[in-house]
Order: structure tokens, then C-alpha cells, then sequence
């Protein structure tokens, strides 16, 4: 008979805690307990999975190859737990939320799991800051935002909850004509832009030229110069609008590389009310288009 093992709560935070907050002495002021308390529910845990879970980088403790796999699941049963607990203890969903989106997602999310969520709970205050996908991540390492949504340049990232693939398609307006002779006109977000790095890579493999006429930080600013048919651009297909078509290959313009994105938060530092809109997040993204090719950290 197959033997149960229970991994403890309070040891799974202690690992993310660790983790995140990046030492001991600081998972241990973060929870109350000794850096020797700390130490020993490391290898507590450690004992019940039967696999180191933690390396030293410096003095900075980084997880193992095993423990990148269990702290995915670690952050997400401490978060479940959190939620029942704050359900049943009635916790007050109050205070200042922090938001990261990249320039590209700020139409789509606001329109849904976070506009539901502000009205769901006006005596939260929502800030939501649109950025590239890297001054988000730097944003939130430095503890300047509490939840983030972006663009990963790799597979394995710190603080990742979910991570879904998206390719990008080129748009433009409906009446766009471009000569055959003329380089392929351009709306871009700055330097940095992974959708732009994209757009410039697919047309330079295929030998196709191409100039930028259009740079704008925002989402609408793009889809406006799209529509307006100054340029193309590329757009995920949840900010596709009317009076926009898709380009492709059968005129002249190479398929785009996917990315992939990811939902992005430091559970240790994370309020009720953080919680809480953690959780609406995850439950949209298993529930919308994204959810098809959506992964748990």
C-alpha cells in the first residue's frame, strides 16, 4: 500500500518565503521565527520529498532543479490555502494594489478580471501601470508593484504563477493597400518592445524591407495608426478591432514567433485584497482563450 505523505503548509511557505524574499533571515522576519527555525523546516521539507531543494548562489539560497519543480506547486497550494482561509475568516479586502500590464494586455485585462474586480470591491485602489515587459519584472523584484502580467524572455522565471503562449498577428486596416516596391510601413512600441522585435525579425529572415513610421508606449495609439491605415503592426487577437483584417503569408508577410506570458506576483508580500485578485486572474485565465495553452508554474 502506496504510502501518503502531507506536505505541511507552514513548510511550503517557509520554501516560497525563502525563496522569493531571497535568504533565510529574511523569510524568517517575514514569518516570525529564528533564521535556525527557518533552516530546519528547509530540511524538514527536504526529508519528506527526498531531494535538496536549495543551493547557495553567493549568499543568496536559489533553488535546485527539484526545487524549481516543487516551488510551483508550493506557491500555488499556499495561495489556495490563503484564499479558504480568507474566505472563511471573512478577511477585509481593502488598500492600494499595484498593477503591471505590458502596453499590449492593458486593453484586454482591464476590460475584464480587473475592471469586475474594482467594481466587485470599490474600497480596494487599483494602480495600474503599462509597461515594457522588463521594467515590469524590475518593477516588481524591487518590490515597486505587487502584481504583474508580462512578456518572459525565459522559461523559468522568479515569482511565476501561470504562463500561457501567444502568437502575435500582423493587422491592418481593412482598406490598407501596400505597394509592392515600398517597404512595409511600421507601428511599433519603443526599443525594448518584444512584438517589435518580432515584427523586424520575421520581415528581415524573409528579406523584406521595412521602416518604422509609427512609435507610441500605448496599445490604442497603435491600433489608431493601424486603423487610421498608416502602417501594420502586430497585435495579439484579443486586440483586434473592427475595421482591421489579418495578414499572412499569402500576402507576403511571415508568421510572427509566439511568446510567451506570464502572471507574475511575490506571494510572502502579498495582501488579502492582492490575494484576492490573484485569484480572479487565475480563474480568468483558466477560463478565456489564453486558458488553452495556460501552465501553472
Amino acid at each position: 500500500m502506496r504510502r501518503f505523505i502531507n506536505l505541511q503548509t507552514d513548510l511550503l511557505r517557509t520554501f516560497v518565503s525563502v525563496v522569493e524574499l531571497g535568504g533565510h533571515s529574511k523569510a524568517g522576519a517575514a514569518l516570525g521565527r529564528s533564521q535556525p527555525a527557518i533552516s530546519l523546516q528547509i530540511r524538514r521539507l527536504e526529508d519528506l520529498v527526498g531531494a535538496t531543494l536549495l543551493t547557495q548562489d553567493g549568499r543568496t539560497p536559489v533553488p535546485t532543479q527539484d526545487g524549481e519543480l516543487l516551488l510551483g506547486f508550493a506557491r500555488e497550494m499556499v495561495r489556495i490555502n490563503d484564499e479558504a482561509v480568507s474566505y472563511f475568516h471573512r478577511a477585509e479586502i481593502a488598500g492600494v494594489l499595484r498593477i503591471g500590464l505590458p502596453t499590449d494586455y492593458a486593453v484586454a485585462f482591464l476590460r475584464t478580471a480587473l475592471t469586475d474586480f474594482s467594481h466587485a470591491h470599490p474600497e480596494v485602489e487599483l494602480e495600474i501601470r503599462c509597461d515594457l515587459s522588463r521594467k515590469l519584472h524590475r518593477q516588481l523584484r524591487a518590490d515597486e508593484l505587487d502584481i504583474i502580467i508580462a512578456v518572459m524572455p525565459s522559461a523559468q522565471m522568479p515569482y511565476l504563477s501561470r504562463s500561457w503562449v501567444e502568437r502575435p498577428v500582423w493587422a491592418a486596416a481593412e482598406t490598407f493597400v501596400l505597394k509592392p516596391a515600398s517597404p512595409v510601413p511600421l507601428a511599433a512600441h519603443p526599443e525594448g518592445c518584444e512584438y517589435r522585435s518580432r515584427m523586424v525579425n520575421a520581415l528581415d529572415a524573409a528579406s523584406r524591407r521595412w521602416r518604422i513610421v509609427y512609435v507610441d508606449p500605448g496599445i490604442s495609439g497603435i491600433q489608431n495608426a493601424v486603423l487610421n491605415g498608416l502602417c501594420v503592426s502586430a497585435v495579439t487577437r484579443a486586440t483586434l478591432l473592427p475595421g482591421m483584417r489579418i495578414l499572412d503569408a499569402s500576402v507576403g508577410f511571415p508568421p510572427l514567433e509566439s511568446l510567451r506570458v506570464g502572471l507574475f506576483y511575490k506571494h510572502p508580500r502579498l495582501s488579502d485584497a492582492g490575494l484576492k485578485l490573484v485569484s480572479d486572474l487565475v480563474n480568468k485565465l483558466d477560463t478565456i482563450g489564453a486558458g488553452e495553452n495556460a501552465h501553472s508554474a
